[in-house]
């Protein structure tokens, strides 16, 4: 049996301003209608003996993660909520050793959950042609079928040339990402794959190696699972025990010291969408070269990727540009410099800038809401409510709501008593009032919120019962 585990706990720097760090490009639908993490689920159906599906994933994104696998249909084994991040191989460990407990003899797939692959066919001949080698103990990687010298990438070099997807070759030795003459080398002598990243072994060697090469890693880990807590559909990891673990990865923890890695060429239209330029080649483009997304307006413009969240974007005179915007930031960049845009986001993070972390629309378990206007001592809202969802039993110290529903029937508790409002209808909660809002019917609720008071932080909130478990 394949047990597959989906890693999600990357926060896609490099896609600013759409990823940002609590609504990272795993969760986005940058390629498709799906999210990628949804593309990376539904991926698995096209595997042979699959069984239910293991996520790991940051705290703060839990409910998003959740909500999108479950619109997959995917069997769920369970979701791991990591306490902060110590890259992929504590990932993996705590995953080996949660799957041991209940599939002990089956082979675990490793899936980054930010990786675009458009022939899932060829991507199941990939894995099928890994099982085998898995299966005797074998470590396997994929390694994705170069078409160019990129820089950005690790490399793979296999013990000959091998052919796409078909058999599973030893590996001779993994190697940084190199310069552009160095990269021109590989391609030129055959032999070398682009690291993707996705890995397939037994979950009994996964552990074994981990004992051979990263016990203090799996001290950690096994100590984690000991004081994990259940919450809800999730699994909470002990934060002490799991930050103690080394932070590294499964290439250099494992994969460069094992005398069992083996690899199988993956040609399947593999991009992990590192970066615009990205989306730029992965999406079909104009006459002009150009990506449009949204309502967006061009004249003399070539070989560009423009994204419209909200509004016209327009541009003139333009070539190899990535234009990118949303309801709070636009992002202008040369294509040869989207790389840097992680060093934007470092910069926000210094100015302690909330468009680094979150966008002006703001997702919570119940829906979401989006801040319309605020100003000193006012803040304005739209709240959307899921139907048969509920924001939890609270007060607030220094802010007054007044509430006016838009679209929708909303159930309201103000300290003992119950109303029920419906559209142009309102309400009022006063400074330390205890209330409740609920949508008890099968359709959206919309209400706008005005705040006001001295403090209007998100921090002002005491709650008294929050059926998502929140403190």
């Amino acid at each position: 049996m394949i047990i597959p585990v989906i890693l999600s706990g990357g926060s896609g720097s490099r896609l600013w301003p759409l990823s940002r760090a609590l609504y990272p490009k795993q969760l986005l639908p940058l390629c498709g209608e799906n999210t990628m993490l949804q593309d990376t689920a539904l991926r698995l159906k096209e595997l042979p003996d699959v069984g239910p599906l293991y996520c790991v994933c940051n705290e703060s994104h839990r409910f998003l993660v959740a909500e999108q696998l479950r619109e997959t249909g995917v069997e769920m084994g369970g979701i791991i909520l990591e306490p902060s991040g110590r890259n992929t191989a504590p990932a993996a460990a705590v995953a080996a050793l949660l799957v041991q407990q209940q599939h002990p003899g089956a082979v675990m797939l490793i899936l980054p959950a930010d990786h675009v692959i458009p022939d899932t066919q060829a991507f199941a001949a990939a894995v099928a042609a890994g099982l085998p080698v898995a299966g005797e103990g074998g470590m396997v990687t994929f390694g994705i079928v170069p078409t160019a010298p990129e820089t950005g990438y690790g490399y793979i070099k296999a013990s000959r040339e091998g052919s796409s997807g078909g058999e599973a070759l030893p590996v001779l030795r993994f190697v940084e990402k190199p310069d552009r003459k160095t990269a021109e080398g590989y391609l030129a002598s055959g032999g070398y794959f682009w690291n993707s990243g996705i890995f397939l072994f037994s979950v009994r060697t996964l552990i074994d190696e981990l004992v051979r090469y990263a016990p203090a890693i799996l001290h950690a880990c096994r100590e984690a699972i000991a004081g994990a807590a259940r919450d809800l559909d999730f699994l909470r990891l002990d934060p002490e025990s799991f930050r103690a673990s080394p932070s590294d990865s499964i290439d250099y923890a494992l994969m460069e010291k094992t005398d069992r890695a083996f690899v199988v060429p993956l040609d399947a239209g593999w991009s992990d969408v590192g970066a615009w330029s990205a989306l730029w080649n992965f999406h079909a483009r104009d006459g002009q070269g150009n990506v449009k997304r949204g309502d967006v307006l061009l004249h003399d413009v070539t070989n560009s990727y423009v994204h419209a969240s909200s509004r016209l974007v327009a541009a003139i005179g333009l070539e190899s540009h990535i234009i990118v915007e949303t309801a709070d930031a636009v992002l202008v960049a040369s294509q040869d410099r989207v790389q840097d845009v992680k060093l934007l986001v470092e910069e926000l993070n210094r100015r302690e800038r909330d468009e680094a972390a979150i966008h002006r629309r703001v997702f919570r378990p119940w829906g979401s809401y989006e801040t319309v206007d605020s100003g000193e001592h006012f803040k304005v809202k739209r709240i959307t409510v899921n139907p048969g969802a509920a924001l939890s039993l609270q007060k607030h110290e220094h802010r007054a709501e007044h509430w006016v529903v838009v679209h929708g029937t909303a159930l309201i508790t103000v300290e003992k008593s119950e109303i029920t409002l419906t559209a142009d209808q309102s309400t009022y909660i006063p400074v330390g009032a205890l209330h409740r809002l609920e949508n008890p019917t099968d359709r959206p609720l919309d209400i706008i919120e005005v705040q006001t008071g001295q403090y209007l932080g998100e921090d002002d909130i005491i709650r008294f019962d929050d059926r998502y478990g929140r403190g």
